[in-house]
């Protein structure tokens, strides 16, 4: 299977974007995710969906995630304590009672609750840009999880429940009519070829925003349905397990006919999405080539080779000679512009909030960090002015990252990156077919 042509939205090809990513990029991506400090990713699978009654946990041992013990983290001091010093100042927060500091320093007649209620809006500002509803690091159910240990791959859980929560994201958060049918949904009753047809036509109409909304949803769910693909249980026996490519499965979700020609159309989406998180990180090199910021696990000779590997990562990226332009979006009449950001970003984070409703809890944790990577990444995008404006002294700036949304952007791209390279594992295994 083969999907060749102009994406479109974009200027460039998929060939060079195969080229670039499986012979430059891929490699070092890898590496880099593997590494100590962004193979720990902290989050809270124990939130209640907040958007209906569901107890359907996955039963099957292969959704249960391993937590690990904070003290086992690299760089972390044990639980009750925070970063060191070092990685504070590298990641560029200010803790609660240093904000309450500085707001008495300003004037000390203020009560305690006007000074609580001061620091809700320094965090509410602090939100203000994010695209994703972010778990709180310090509830006692968040916990950090060694993703070299938990990889994403298939679990069993399927059926009713996961089509749930797919359904809900495109149906209430893609900006789409409930009169237009999703092509090959299989929670509508009707299947007609026309469907497609009527539902692009639709699409093709939109804004270039909300054209561009569904087909970053999309793409991602691409990522995600090659990456089980990619790794299937192939066997399961109580004396082993074999995981691999089931081509089967790969071509029921992509192959042409199988899917009425929408299966080329969720690929040419993986590669937009590609491309916006690939435009994301090239832009935020000068938040990371600042010598003040430090990738900290407390190994030195490491942090040193990681944050290396880290810049040839960024510098590749920004050396990419066709990238997506961002400057395309919300670039209209600067009132409507500025309430279709707002719009689009609330849309982002409803879909965050979804994700505490899937039921394995693997599949829960993949999909919040991939969610929230590419949520870093749409930040990130429309923060052009901010970076720019970075300096190499300590001072809190208007643009920062979290650890989170750091390993966040990295691990989410290194996905997508993988989903790139094995479509071309799949194509080798379908010419033998």
């Amino acid at each position: 299977m083969m999907v060749t042509g102009y994406l479109d939205d974009c200027t460039c090809d998929v060939e060079t974007i195969d080229h670039f990513n499986n012979y430059g990029l891929f490699p070092k991506l890898q590496q880099l995710v593997a590494s100590d400090y962004f193979r720990y990713y902290k989050a809270n699978l124990k939130k209640p969906c907040p958007f209906w009654e569901d107890n359907s946990h996955c039963g099957v041992k292969d959704c249960a995630v391993k937590p690990c013990p904070t003290d086992e983290v690299p760089g972390l001091k044990p639980p009750g304590f925070k970063y060191t010093e070092e990685a504070n100042r590298a990641h560029e927060e200010i803790d609660d009672c240093e904000k309450e500091k500085r707001l008495s320093a300003v004037d000390e007649s203020l009560s305690v609750e006007a000074q609580e209620a001061m620091l809700k809006w320094n965090r509410h500002d602090d939100s203000a840009d994010n695209f994703c509803e972010l778990d709180d690091e310090e509830s006692p159910d968040a916990e950090y999880v060694d993703l070299l240990k938990n990889p994403e791959r298939y679990t069993g859980y399927k059926g009713a429940d996961t089509w749930r929560i797919w359904n809900s994201i495109y149906e209430e958060n893609c900006f789409k009519p409930k009169a237009v049918q999703r092509p090959l949904n299989p929670l509508t009753s009707t299947r007609g070829e026309n469907e497609g047809k009527v539902f692009y036509n639709w699409l093709d109409g939109l804004c270039v925003e909300k054209r561009a909304f569904y087909r970053l949803i999309s793409g991602l769910h691409a990522s995600i349905n090659i990456h089980l693909c990619a790794n299937y249980l192939l066997k399961d026996t109580w004396m082993d397990k074999i995981w691999g490519h089931n081509t089967a499965e790969f071509q029921k979700r992509f192959d042409a006919t199988l899917t009425q020609g929408e299966g080329p159309k969720r690929l040419k989406n993986l590669y937009f999405i590609y491309l916006i998180e690939l435009r994301a990180i090239s832009k935020v090199l000068p938040f990371f080539e600042r010598s003040s910021f430090l990738l900290y696990t407390g190994n030195e000779t490491k942090d040193t080779e990681t944050k290396k590997l880290l810049l040839d990562v960024l510098l590749d990226a920004r050396d990419f000679p066709l990238h997506f332009d961002e400057n395309s979006l919300f670039s209209g009449d600067k009132k409507e512009a500025a309430k279709l950001k707002e719009d689009f970003r609330q849309h982002f984070r409803n879909i965050s909030k979804i994700m505490d409703c899937v039921g394995c809890f693997k599949c829960r944790l993949w999909g919040k960090l991939q969610t929230q990577g590419l949520g870093t990444a749409l930040k990130i995008l429309f923060s052009e002015r901010q970076i720019e404006n970075l300096s190499e002294s300590n001072q809190p700036s208007e643009f920062h990252l979290t650890r989170q949304e750091i390993v966040a952007l990295f691990n989410a791209f290194a996905r997508i990156s993988t989903s790139v390279k094995e479509l071309e594992n799949f194509r080798t295994l379908l010419e033998k077919v």
